[in-house]
């Protein structure tokens, strides 16, 4: 199959699918994937026309980076646009260490066993995108994100920031952005850096618009692309049933019953509440495209549906009236 459409990444130059395959579920994101199910999705995201992926060594410890960069490697280079993250360096576990710093890496199954460090100077960030080419095994990254500088937000904006800019200046980046869970920080960051996007998950779905608020006007303002993780809210915005995942964890009672009655009122309208929920997030005028994460050909192939089914005005304006959505 052909890729898909593309868009402009904001004034990078770079053009991006309005899907991008989100590689953190195929390096054992809250259950095991095995290594030929994992190229068998990115296979499968390759057939559905998607030609932006995202990664981050932070994904399995670096396991992420290693299954996507031994498919792409297969394919030609200048057809597909490829983004990674800075701000966590791994660096080898003690052997007499009883507990490793985690930082996040719980959610992550059968990962390999290493440290993480925040790290977002200018030698963390060189270090960790040489790392990273590496683990991909391809000779350039076209998107380079700060990956959640929340408690770090100075030493990211005064190290890690110049750094991928002089990257990008020499050419050697195409786009720089910060990648982070919530608005109000990317926000922050906006005039004091000259990003050309931000990936913000979680905050504009069916559940949660608080990057409308601000965040999207200023984006737009500014012309910085938004691209759009989270979408499904870690799952329960796929299939809502009890023990779905809403940002990362088990989802509360009131947002397990929200999504159910979201989920209502598209079956009403014979519409599947992923294509709704994907649909949503990207009918905003901001958003540049949607970053979807699978870990098996299925998921993936059921996302691209998503995005070609024909999902009526009226489904929107019904779950307004019913107090579900804005």
């Amino acid at each position: 199959m052909n890729a898909l459409p593309t868009v402009p990444l904001g004034g990078s130059g770079l053009h991006v699918t309005r899907l991008m395959f989100g590689a953190a579920p195929i390096a054992g994101l809250f259950a095991p994937v095995a290594e030929d199910r994992a190229l068998a999705t990115l296979e499968a995201a390759w057939a559905a026309g998607i030609r932006a992926f995202d990664t981050a060594p932070h994904y399995g410890a670096g396991l992420s980076e290693h299954r996507l960069g031994a498919f792409l490697a297969r394919r030609p280079r200048d057809e597909y646009v490829l983004c990674t993250k800075v701000g966590r360096l791994l660096l080898p576990a003690p052997v007499d260490a009883a507990d490793v710093e985690t930082d996040g890496a719980e959610i992550f199954c059968e990962a390999p066993r290493v440290a993480r460090a925040r790290d977002y100077s200018r030698d963390g960030v060189l270090a960790s995108l040489e790392r990273s080419l590496e683990r991909l095994g391809l000779d350039r990254i076209d998107i380079a994100l700060i990956h959640d500088p929340d408690d770090h937000s100075r030493e990211a904006l005064d190290c890690a920031y110049p750094a991928l800019a002089e990257l990008r200046s020499q050419g050697v980046l195409g786009a720089v952005g910060v990648g982070m869970n919530q608005a109000a920080m990317l926000e922050w960051f906006l005039p004091r850096a000259d990003l050309d996007c931000v990936l913000v998950a979680g905050r504009y779905t069916l559940l949660d618009q608080q990057a409308a608020v601000a965040l999207f006007p200023e984006c737009m303002r500014r012309g910085v692309a938004v691209l759009a993780g989270g979408v499904f809210n870690s799952g329960v915005l796929a299939d809502p049933v009890p023990g779905a995942r809403y940002d990362y964890e088990a989802a509360p009672p009131g947002v397990l019953d929200r999504a159910q009655r979201i989920s209502a009122v598209c079956a009403r309208h014979g519409i599947a509440i992923g294509a709704a929920a994907l649909q949503f997030t990207l009918r905003h005028p901001a958003v540049t495209a949607a970053v979807v994460g699978a870990r098996s050909p299925r998921e993936i192939t059921d996302d691209a549906g998503y995005l070609a089914a024909p999902v009526p005005g009226t489904l929107f304006d019904e779950l307004a009236a019913e107090g579900l959505i804005p």
